[in-house]
């Protein structure tokens, strides 16, 4: 899986390296619900920045992430979605339900700092 799980302060940080297969996104929306239980995370960071594309499944299994992640006590944060990302996900009328979004990493932060 070409993702890689940081722990930093109270939170994970997830990077996306390179594109998943349907069955990375899966395996990378289950890490995250169980290290969020096993470091006792109050936030993850979802870095999308390589990603040329996210599709409805992506899309879905973030929002899926999110949800279970809030329902936990853990706030998550979607950050690096590109420009040309951003403008066919709205195109194709995909979202990121009751997901938080930032510009980079840094903002992500501040957002669960905040």
């Amino acid at each position: 899986m070409g993702v890689s799980i940081l722990k930093q302060r109270d939170y994970l940080i997830a990077s996306i390296q390179s594109a998943l297969t349907d069955t990375e996104v899966v395996q990378l929306r289950d890490a995250l619900v169980a290290e969020v239980a096993r470091h006792r995370s109050r936030g993850v960071i979802v870095d999308v920045a390589a990603l040329d594309v996210i599709d409805s499944f992506v899309s879905r299994s973030l929002s899926t992430v999110a949800q279970t992640n809030r329902l936990r006590g853990a706030k998550t944060v979607v950050v690096g979605i590109q420009p040309d990302v951003a403008v066919a996900m709205s195109q194709f009328g995909l979202g990121l339900a009751d997901v938080h979004t930032a510009l980079d990493l840094e903002a992500g932060l501040e957002l669960l700092d905040g």
